[in-house]
């Protein structure tokens, strides 16, 4: 679209916008609501639904407002009596086959095609034959679907494609006898939920949430996901202090990523509120006895008369997990009460890449409208979804080359790459000193196990690149790899565009922890060193435990690292505290209260407070997250001035003020990154089998482990032998068949739902 502006005239009024803006948001952005069904912002074009039709001067016939491109001087008319009528008929045509379910049906207050209907009032009837009747039916473990309330909009099946480039959903026959289906009649995706998010009507439902409350009943309030470093934004719906559902509508929320989320963003909230979350805090009283459940104050006392005795080998391990205000505490905690190390338990630590910024971090708009991507290992896809969805747009909508340079054959290459650089196991650290590091095409082609020619293909497109060049760095690189990426991509740059940096850190909150704990060691450097520990959230490897004189956990659910500990405090989930994320773009982005802590649970941040208070420190963060926040942006030089006012505007994030500095002096990076290299061996033998999809995401972890389905999925996502029934009913979590649910199954036909 052109930076060139022009005038539209709409309804008899003038209005200013860019050449080549799509009438149908031109004209809903001054107010003029056009009913529309197929049309999506972020899809192609289909124009089949017809419902958009407005006037435009010189053309003969209604056109299509989602189909049509502004130009200068057009003069459109947007309502009309024609206008009216023809959208009546096609609404009349669209519920012929339409079920009048509205009162069961999930969608009821939220269905677009039920909105419009209302819009109009007394809509006419004229069609008496007997509907198509479809039995409604699973899916996934995840999504159900009732068909008969299908319109063929096809947002779904568009979605699946432009949006996760997977093409599970498609529609099968023609006519009045079309369905939307796929292959074998059970979806072996990523299970992103994004048909869920699209779909117009009840056609495509949330297994997890489905039946369980109506969407006018629930309190929605906007938060950022829990999982991701891509930071999405979201619309938790509670009530009665129980979370029903995540969304990411913009109707609620209009974020960075729009109406976009991942299976694990989206589905796994059940931890919430699950039955195992620790409700008060527990004492171990002998080493090797029960944890027993305490008060608050027998805790605090305890942690306070042990911490003193150990004074001066107290360590300090923040998961990067916890809010920044959380971490913040921490920091202070181990500054003024503890007086010992702090460490952070982050296994694919990227501080080396943020202490050597020479370009300025892409956002994920830059991502989706750059020229040139060069993807260094991970797989984002599967860790970084938002991340890999932009990377995915920006082919498809944006002709941007993406160069994939991997020693797995990930599916990005599929989906994406216009060139896939297949190199040697652990042989990374070749291609970063190949870009930067001097190393000649002949050299580095030996290292990588690859032919030189696709290095100077490589060359030529970064040199031939005409608009923004991303480089993205994957969490795994090692520490000088991430350096010297860093620290020399701003020689990249040239007169015709920009550089950008784009890491790809492993959790929702890697970047807020090497912001905030910027000195901060590894879990095993400060557990070696301390007789007593504070641990926030749970560690890779609980065994760095064994053998201490005395162990603090928070937590929510009672894990291996509690099972070293001798107190463990309850700590709230990110649906009950107020705080911020920073994402992998820099943007600092608030998680909000929308539920009150469960059971006698606290915010990290106040657990952290109570006890130093407790051990007679203040650490003046005035018990409120607004306070800590004010304090931290005090402290941080990245977040200097920030308060929570200015992060209000989901729509417009705030990005993080990194130093970023072109003349880098990274020569000791490059100097180990040489070592590196000439200490690897001949290439070895090349990973050639693509991993399966959600082999990452559906993996079973202390949060999504809480949500049933996410056993299936984890376990292969096995078809069930009746897609009527749900998959729970006839499957253990283990994926294997429940002999009740075969009989079950048996029992259940579609000719029981007629």
């Amino acid at each position: 679209m052109s930076n060139e502006l022009i005038k539209v005239k709409i309804n008899g009024e003038e209005y200013e916008t860019e050449k080549g803006a799509v009438l149908i948001d031109v004209c809903r952005d001054n107010g003029f609501n056009i009913p529309s069904f197929c049309y999506y912002k972020d899809l192609e074009v289909q124009a089949s639904c017809r419902m958009c039709l407005v006037h435009i001067e010189k053309m003969p016939k209604l056109q299509p407002s989602c189909a049509i491109k502004c130009t200068d001087g057009m003069v459109v008319t947007t309502e009309s009596t024609e206008i009216e009528k023809i959208q009546r008929a096609m609404g009349e045509f669209l519920l012929a086959n339409h079920p009048l379910d509205c009162p069961v049906c999930d969608r009821g207050g939220e269905c677009e095609l039920q909105e419009v209907t209302f819009d109009w009032g007394d809509l006419e009837e004229r069609f008496t034959e007997k509907k198509n009747v479809r039995p409604d039916k699973y899916w996934s473990p995840m999504i159900a679907n009732d068909p008969q309330r299908c319109i063929l909009c096809k947002r779904c099946t568009r979605v699946c494609s432009e949006w996760m480039g997977e093409d599970a959903i498609e529609a099968g026959n023609r006519g009045v006898v079309t369905v939307i289906g796929m292959y074998g009649g059970w979806l072996d995706c990523s299970q992103c939920g994004n048909c869920v998010e699209v779909c117009p009507t009840g056609t495509i439902l949330d297994a997890v949430y489905r039946h369980e409350t109506r969407p006018w009943e629930l309190d929605q309030i906007i938060s950022t996901d829990t999982y991701s470093s891509d930071g999405m934004q979201l619309s938790i719906g509670s009530r009665g202090g129980r979370v029903h559902r995540i969304v990411a509508r913009d109707r609620y929320v209009n974020g960075l990523n729009g109406e976009f989320l991942d299976v694990k963003a989206r589905f796994g909230h059940e931890f919430i509120n699950h039955a195992d979350r620790i409700k008060t805090p527990l004492i171990r009283y002998a080493k090797g006895g029960k944890l027993i459940p305490a008060t608050w104050d027998q805790a605090f006392e305890l942690i306070a008369e042990k911490f003193e005795a150990s004074a001066g080998s107290v360590g300090v391990i923040a998961s990067p997990r916890l809010t920044n205000e959380s971490l913040f505490a921490l920091r202070r905690f181990a500054e003024d009460a503890a007086k010992g190390a702090i460490g952070v338990d982050d296994r694919a630590d990227m501080s080396a890449f943020f202490a050597n910024l020479s370009a300025p971090l892409a956002t994920h708009r830059d991502i989706r409208f750059a020229k040139t991507i060069i993807l260094i290992g991970g797989e984002p896809e599967e860790e970084q979804t938002f991340t890999a969805k932009q990377i995915r747009k920006a082919v498809s909508n944006n002709a941007a080359k993406v160069i994939v340079v991997n020693d797995t054959p990930i599916n990005l290459v599929r989906q994406a790459a216009t060139q896939f650089i297949h190199i040697a196991p652990n042989s990374y650290d070749a291609f970063v000193q190949f870009i930067f590091g001097g190393l000649d095409e002949n050299s580095a082609a030996a290292k990588l196990g690859i032919d030189a020619a696709e290095l100077g293909a490589f060359r030529k497109t970064v040199e031939a690149t005409d608009g923004d060049l991303v480089i993205m760095a994957a969490n795994h690189l090692s520490p000088a790899a991430q350096a010297v990426i860093a620290g020399s991509a701003g020689s990249l740059a040239s007169d015709t565009g920009r550089v950008l940096l784009h890491p790809l850190p492993l959790y929702n909150n890697s970047v807020g922890a090497i912001d905030i704990l910027p000195n901060a060691g590894t879990a095993s450097d400060v557990a070696a060193r301390s007789k007593a520990l504070l641990v926030a959230g749970s560690l890779q490897d609980p065994a760095l435990l064994a053998n201490k004189d005395f162990v603090v956990v928070q937590e929510l659910f009672e894990t291996e690292t509690t099972e070293f500990a001798d107190v463990v405090l309850p700590a709230s989930s990110f649906a009950e505290v107020d705080g911020t994320y920073t994402n992998n773009a820099g943007n600092v982005q608030r998680v909000r209260l929308a539920i009150d802590p469960l059971h006698q649970s606290k915010p990290d941040w106040m657990i952290t407070d109570l006890m130093a208070r407790a051990m007679g420190v203040d650490l003046g963060l005035e018990h409120s997250a607004s306070g800590v926040f004010r304090k931290l942006a005090d402290s941080v030089a990245a977040y200097e001035g920030l308060r929570y006012p200015a992060l209000k505007d989901e729509s417009h994030p705030v990005q993080a003020k990194y130093a970023i500095d072109k003349a880098r002096d990274v020569s000791a990076a490059i100097g180990a990154l040489k070592q590196n290299v000439d200490a690897l061996g001949a290439p070895g033998e090349k990973v050639t089998v693509t991993p399966r999809i959600g082999h990452k995401l559906h993996r079973l972890t202390t949060m999504t482990s809480k949500t049933l389905q996410f056993h299936l999925l984890a376990h292969g996502n096995p078809k069930p032998p009746n897609l009527l029934l749900a998959p729970l009913e006839q499957f253990d979590l283990d994926g294997n068949l429940k002999p009740e649910g075969i009989a079950e199954a048996a029992a259940v036909g579609a000719r029981d739902r007629e």
